[in-house]
């Protein structure tokens, strides 16, 4: 049986014990999930024969929607035990609802999501230097990240300041702030002059907007973190140009923690080896160099996942990994070409400019092109290029927009294919 293929580091897996054994790091991770929670027993016993790769296949990978279904109670022997760990402090709850129609909670052991920070910064050449020592960071957070985890309603400045975060919101719909509240927020950012500033692309990429419009720079920035969502370079343009510091991409999910950190729009991400194990699946009948990816967590006590399916796409690049979004939100071309954001970025005109688009397919062979800018992009060009990335036969019509709304979840996405059976 031939062995699965990872995105870690060979250093992170180690050394087989030999013939077709699982590496022992692996090995000894999954008996640990395996005896924290009962609902992986149930779905696949396992032997206490040294595990081979034929058995670690063929368990069952974990979806969203069954976590859903099973409800996170099921992944303790005793649901109590997430009552008295919640009235103690132990674990602390957050709901996500993903690619999920019904809201996930999720349950992590308190300190998890700062440790899982802390590596993540430590695998940044850029954000290494913020590990370890006392610095200030302004987050945008979307809709979705609320709760204990990124508090904000009716918390007035600076009692949003926590741990020298200080979290931005104050209204559960960032993309369709006021004047009066892009105010207010330019006006946090330059009191609280952070180091890092951290948040959705769309979201930073309209807060660029509202300060360039108030003739506004925070100097103190050195570092931009782009997470919660899929970037595209036109976000990036625009936040530099408000924002020149470097920006990292920094992408995983509140149910797995941080999985992939890299410099933006540079192919050099790499899994942050000791927050997970990820596993590499060729996806749609092995398109070269593209996969999906199983997520295994490394140390979790509430929640651990085994052969997680995220829905996250990513492509092998020679400088580590290019992260493509979500399967939903890739367009497969009648010869086979995949069309992710990355391709819509590469082909839009050199002078086109825009705060924000979505590319949403509305038939067989027709797009909308929607995008947030401050004028109007003239002729053809941008149709026109889109429609050849698009394939033969394919029409593009572009529409300039005063805001384009994200999912109920509070996440966008650049680009919108038709949902397929």
């Amino acid at each position: 049986m031939n062995a699965a293929l990872f995105a870690n580091s060979p250093a992170a897996l180690g050394a087989a014990a030999g013939g077709d054994a699982l590496p022992a790091v692996l090995e000894q991770e999954i008996r640990r999930i395996y005896l924290r929670s009962p609902i992986y027993t149930r779905r696949f016993p396992i032997h206490r024969e040294p595990l081979e790769w034929s058995c670690y296949n063929e368990i069952p990978a974990l979806s969203k929607r069954e976590i859903v279904e099973s409800g996170h109670q099921s992944f303790f022997a005793d649901y109590r035990e997430i009552e008295r760990g919640l009235a103690d402090r132990r674990f602390e709850y957050e709901n996500t609802s993903g690619t999920t129609s019904a809201p996930m909670t999720v349950i992590m052991e308190d300190g998890w999501w700062a440790a899982q920070t802390r590596r993540a910064y430590l695998a940044s050449r850029i954000l290494r230097e913020f590990a370890d020592r006392a610095h200030r960071k302004c987050v945008l957070a979307p809709v979705g990240c609320s709760s204990n985890l990124c508090p904000y309603e009716d918390h007035p400045f600076p009692h949003r300041y926590f741990d020298g975060t200080v979290y931005l919101n104050l209204s559960s719909d960032p993309f369709a702030f006021s004047e009066a509240e892009w105010d207010r927020i330019v006006i946090e950012l330059q009191a609280t002059r952070p180091e890092v500033l951290e948040g959705e692309p769309v979201y930073l990429s309209l807060l660029a907007r509202a300060a360039h419009r108030r003739g506004v720079r925070v100097p103190s920035i050195r570092a931009v973190i782009l997470t919660y969502g899929k970037a595209s370079t036109q976000h990036g343009r625009r936040i530099h140009e408000a924002f020149p510091a470097p920006q990292v991409d920094l992408y995983g999910s509140t149910e797995a923690g941080y999985l992939f950190v890299g410099e933006a729009f540079r192919d050099d991400s790499r899994v942050i080896d000791e927050n997970a194990f990820i596993e590499l699946v060729p996806w749609r009948g092995g398109t070269p160099g593209v996969h999906q990816i199983l997520v295994t967590t490394r140390g979790r006590e509430a929640m651990p996942l085994l052969r997680y399916h995220t829905g996250d796409i990513v492509r092998s690049m020679p400088g580590g990994f290019r992260i493509l979004g979500r399967e939903r939100d890739l367009h497969t071309r009648p010869d086979g070409t995949l069309v992710s954001s990355s391709e819509v970025d590469a082909v839009l005109p050199r002078d086109f400019s825009c705060w924000h688009y979505c590319l949403t397919q509305t038939g067989e062979s027709r797009w909308d092109f929607h995008y947030v800018a401050d004028k109007s992009a003239h002729g053809r060009g941008v149709e026109d290029a889109l429609s050849g990335l698009l394939g033969p036969g394919v029409r593009v019509n572009a529409f300039r927009r005063k805001a384009i709304a994200p999912a109920a979840s509070g996440k966008f996405s650049p680009l919108k294919p038709l949902a397929r059976g």
